[in-house]
């Protein structure tokens, strides 16, 4: 089941696949719902997964009042999509901007939530004046989108040290990743960037100690930064495990699809095992 559904002003593009117990899946900046191929199978063999198309990315929209554009506008739209797809409650996996999104929702609505995954995910920037840098650079980033278009973009998106640990993927499967940032629109990646980027984001670091669902956190051994993020995470959540894998980067469920599923999947295992005792 695929299709559009407009809520409140947001356009969202959602599939559904499988069945069993609902799980929401959030891309990065640059995805969309097709990302999550290398492991939608293996998802989707136990779970109802719904893979939506992030606002600005692919076939989903923002509303046009840019007010309106905001991670907290997001959360609320997207909460009001799960309703409407007849899924109160659920599992919920975000991957570097979706799981920036997705704690977002979890410190406001963790009693939608049966459990949480976060791949290569953070809280927000602590720091106002680094908050404020970051947001100059995004917009920054965003006005360069616009003039140069997407054919540079992706040139220059795919060369950050952050995912030079793809390079060691098959030609095809880099491909496939250009092909997936290539049929986005720039004004939608502005916008994202925008209303969404780190910079504009709300910290969520002072939530975590309170937040007592139970969270899995993923991150690549090649990935040092968010190693470290994971670490301080890992330090104040209450209910929490951490899984570390190896030869991966940033993008884990790309690099190393068998592991991620492992450990996903363990996680999820035991959440629903915890559901069915309450």
């Amino acid at each position: 089941m695929a299709g559009l559904r407009v809520l409140d002003g947001w356009t969202w593009y959602a599939e559904v696949h499988g069945e069993g117990w609902p799980l929401l899946l959030l891309h990065g900046f640059t995805g969309r719902a097709e990302a999550w191929w290398p492991v939608l199978e293996g998802l989707s063999a136990r779970y109802r997964t719904v893979c939506v198309d992030m606002p600005g990315h692919g076939r989903s929209r923002f509303p046009a009042d840019p007010a309106q554009r905001t991670m907290d506008g997001a959360v609320a739209s997207l909460l009001r999509l799960m309703e409407d797809l007849g899924y109160p409650r659920f599992h919920l996996l975000g991957y570097s901007m979706g799981g920036r999104t997705a704690l977002t929702l979890a410190s406001q609505a963790a009693d939608r939530l049966t459990g949480l995954v976060l791949e290569s995910a953070s809280p927000g920037l602590e720091d106002p004046e680094a908050r404020r840098d970051r947001q100059r650079q995004d917009e920054d980033l965003a006005d360069w989108i616009l003039a140069n278009g997407l054919e540079a973009f992706a040139t220059r998106w795919a060369a950050q040290p952050l995912f030079a640990s793809q390079a060691r993927l098959p030609g095809a499967v880099r491909d496939r990743q250009r092909q997936i940032r290539l049929a986005q629109t720039p004004e939608g990646l502005a916008a994202s960037l925008r209303g969404m980027g780190t910079g504009a984001q709300t910290p969520q670091w002072d939530r975590l100690s309170s937040l007592s669902i139970p969270v899995l956190l993923v991150t690549g051994s090649l990935d040092a930064k968010f190693c470290a993020i994971a670490a301080r995470m890992a330090s104040r959540l209450p209910d929490v495990r951490w899984v570390k894998v190896e030869g991966a980067g940033h993008t884990v469920h790309l690099e190393r699809p068998d592991a991620y599923l492992d450990a996903v999947l363990a996680f999820l295992q035991a959440c629903d095992e915890r559901r069915e005792r309450t």
